[in-house]
Parts: structure tokens; sequence; C-alpha cells
């Protein structure tokens, strides 16, 4: 029994290891659209436009990253195995990152305390100022 125990606890955890940073992207982006308890169909489209544009994918491989970026974001109990991969990016990466996240939060005009919450919170763990934060939250519900 003790050695049942000790191999369960010795073996390398699969959720430990970071994403790389488009999949890592995705999964937090799925999470954000969930986080009030609703996905919307702007939210999924908006997902798909902004992974489709930053990264210059073709439909079906935005298909493919989503799917697999919720099977990741289902199986994980917090955000430090996407911000991981994420902090380690330049600046203007991590700043468009957390724009990608407004575009889905303002997919519906609406702007729930829990997407905010959420965003302020990976913005942080991620390297992104306040000051940009914020002003990156008003253009987007601007927009």
């Amino acid at each position: 029994m003790f050695d049942a125990l000790a191999r369960l606890f010795s073996r390398p955890d699969a959720t430990a290891l970071a994403l790389e940073p488009r999949l890592a992207v995705a999964a937090l982006l799925v999470h954000l659209a969930a986080v009030d308890g609703m996905v919307k169909a702007e939210e999924r489209q908006a997902i798909r436009g902004a992974l489709r544009d930053f990264y210059g994918l073709e439909e079906h491989e935005v298909e493919t990253v989503i799917t697999e970026a919720t099977h990741h974001d289902n199986e994980s109990v917090d955000f430090y195995r996407f911000t991981s991969a994420l902090s380690s990016l330049d600046a203007k990466e991590r700043i468009e990152i957390v724009r990608m996240m407004w575009q889905v939060v303002f997919a519906d005009r609406k702007n729930h305390e829990l997407e905010d919450n959420m965003v302020w919170r990976i913005a942080e763990l991620i390297g992104v100022s306040a000051r940009d934060r914020t002003k990156l939250r008003n253009q987007m519900a601007r927009g």
C-alpha cells in the first residue's frame, strides 16, 4: 500500500507542465468566456477571431486549438499552468493577451464582475500593469 502511494506521488504531474503560449492563451480565453456561468455565441466568436487574427490560424486550426484548450481548462485547478507559459513573453505580446481577454469580455457588451476579476488576476500574473489593463478595458468597452 505504501509503495502504491509513493508511486502515485512520485509521478510527474502532467498538469504542472507549462503549455505552449498559443494553447495557454486559448485555455484562458475559454475559461474567461465561461467564468460567469454562461458561454454566449458572441464570446465563442470573439475567441475564434482573437486566435485567428493574433496567431494567423485557419478556421480548422482555431477549432483544434479551442478543443484542446477546453480539455486543458477542464483538467486545470488554477491558472499557473497557463500563466507560466506566458509570463516570459515580451511585453507587447502580454499586453495583446490582455487585449484579447477584454475582447472576449465585451463581446456580449457586458463586463461581469467575475470576468473583470479574472482579467485583473491574469494581467497581474503575466506582468501587465494595472495602467495598461485599465487602458485596454476602456478601449474595448467603447469598441
